[in-house]
């Protein structure tokens, strides 16, 4: 079993809501989820990306500010997971 995805956290749930909303209005493919164990520092909340969908999604964002929102890559094996967190790239 192997799982790769991306996560964007938030600082605030005012940040994960505006943030859905906007990708929302844009039919930006995501999924709201609880903010997955291996992120230690968020608000609860989390938009879930899956790898296929991760450049039309930061697309969407582009000109957005970023503040208060982190990227992470998330591996998920049988044995092991994983994050990562990544820079913005705009």
């Amino acid at each position: 079993m192997e799982k790769k995805f991306y996560v964007i956290a938030f600082d605030s749930t005012h940040y994960a809501i505006s943030t859905e909303k906007k990708l929302a209005a844009v039919g930006a493919p995501i999924t709201m989820v609880p903010t997955p164990r291996e992120i230690s520092t968020s608000c609860g909340l989390s938009i879930r990306i899956l790898d296929e969908n991760l450049e039309r999604v930061l697309e969407a964002l582009n000109g957005v500010s970023k503040e208060g929102m982190n990227l992470f890559r998330i591996d998920r094996t049988s044995t092991e997971n994983k994050s990562v967190k990544l820079e913005w790239r705009d």
